[in-house]
C-alpha cells in the first residue's frame, strides 16, 4: 500500500510551464505505488484571503475550502510545486496555502521548484522554507529544482533531460522516509492539534 500525496501546484498564468512538472510528479508517484492528488489553483479558485478556514464555524466554510481541507487532512504529505516570481513564490500558491494551517500539521513537504532560467526557482524555495513550518509542515532537507522548465519537459510532463528521473528518484526516496516516519509518529499522538 502506497502513500497518499497532495501535489500542490501554484501558478494560474495562461502560459504556465510548471504544470508539466506537476504532471511528471504525479506519474512518478504512481510508478512508486503512491497515490497523487493534484491541487491546482485553477481548479480551486479561492478569492484573496479574508478569513482562514479555521475561522469559520464548523460546516459553514465555503464548499471549495471544505474540499481542500478534506484533501489536506487525508494525505500523508505534500509536494509543493512552485515557480519563482520576482525571487518569490506565485501569489496564487501563497494565497491557497494561507487559507489553511491545522490541516497541514505534522506532515512533510517536499519542495519542487522551477524556472525558465538555469537556477530552477531555488529562491522561491527559500521563502517556502520560512512559510511552511509556520503552517505546521516539516520541509525535508533536499530540494528538487528544475531549470529551463519549458524545454526540460514536454507538454505531458515527460522529461527530456536524462538527469531528471535520477534526481527525482533520490528526492522521492528521501521524501518518502519523512512521510512514513511522520505518519508513524502521528499515529502515536501529537503534542497539539
Amino acid at each position: 500500500m502506497g502513500n497518499s500525496i497532495a501535489v500542490i501546484y501554484g501558478s494560474v498564468r495562461s502560459e504556465r510551464q510548471g504544470i508539466r512538472v506537476a504532471r511528471f510528479l504525479l506519474d512518478a508517484l504512481r510508478e512508486r505505488g503512491d497515490t497523487g492528488v493534484m491541487v491546482d489553483p485553477v481548479d480551486y479558485p479561492l478569492p484573496l484571503l479574508d478569513r482562514m478556514y479555521k475561522e469559520y464555524e464548523r460546516g459553514t466554510a465555503p464548499a471549495i475550502m471544505e474540499r481542500l481541507a478534506e484533501i489536506f487532512r487525508s494525505v500523508d504529505g505534500f509536494l509543493i510545486v512552485s515557480g519563482e516570481y520576482n525571487h518569490g513564490i506565485p501569489p496564487a500558491l501563497k494565497n491557497m496555502l494561507d487559507y489553511f494551517m491545522n490541516e497541514f500539521f505534522w506532515r512533510p513537504a517536499g519542495l519542487v521548484t522551477y524556472s525558465n532560467g538555469r537556477f530552477g526557482g531555488v529562491r522561491a524555495a527559500m521563502q517556502l522554507r520560512a512559510t511552511l513550518p509556520e503552517q505546521g509542515m516539516i520541509t525535508i532537507p533536499s530540494l528538487l529544482p528544475f531549470g529551463n522548465v519549458g524545454t526540460a519537459f514536454d507538454e505531458n510532463g515527460t522529461p527530456k533531460d536524462a538527469y531528471i528521473p535520477t534526481s527525482t528518484k533520490a528526492f522521492l526516496e528521501e521524501f518518502t522516509w519523512y512521510v512514513e516516519a511522520l505518519r508513524d509518529r502521528r499515529a502515536k499522538g501529537v503534542p497539539y492539534e
